[in-house]
């Protein structure tokens, strides 16, 4: 059996990449979904329900965290077009046909491969850390819960 080439292994590295970038994609997507139906049913009970000003204050924190989380899965979905380092189609688009014929003839897979797998790594950095943040939301809300069902036991609500 023969080693595959280079240009193989280029090729195969650079669809997994791109494939990697596009799970992350739908996993923060997936995540913002879920992060805005929380967001959406803490509001809910928090403007429905008389809490006591503890709860409220512990919820505040979850609410905080929740919204950090949101704003981490935008950061990592909000397209990346390369800024002053235009690759791929991002550069494509400002070429002329017989320029963009010399760019897609240029060999420059493996930098491409290799600026993608940065960006694919960022991704999943901030999709990594939106769910940590989204977990220590889910730990507030619960001992917001707590919180609010003791002093209503204890005869502190309001």
């Amino acid at each position: 059996m023969t080693a595959p080439s280079a240009d193989t292994v280029l090729v195969a590295a650079h669809a997994e990449v791109k494939m990697e970038i596009g799970r992350t994609d739908s996993k923060a997507s997936l995540l913002l979904a879920f992060d805005g139906a929380l967001l959406a049913g803490v509001w809910t009970v928090a403007t429905s329900l008389h809490l006591h000003p503890a709860a409220l204050a512990v919820g505040a924190v979850g609410v905080g965290l929740l919204v950090a989380s949101i704003a981490m899965l935008l950061a990592a979905v909000r397209p990346n077009l390369g800024g002053a380092h235009l690759k791929g189609f991002p550069l494509w688009a400002t070429l002329r046909a017989e320029q963009l014929r010399a760019a897609l003839l240029a060999d420059d897979l493996a930098e491409h491969v290799a600026r993608l797998s940065r960006l694919a790594v960022g991704k999943f950095d901030r999709l990594q850390r939106a769910v940590d943040l989204t977990r220590a939301a889910g730990a507030a809300f619960t001992a917001a819960a707590l919180v609010a069902a003791i002093l209503a036991l204890v005869g502190g609500v309001r």
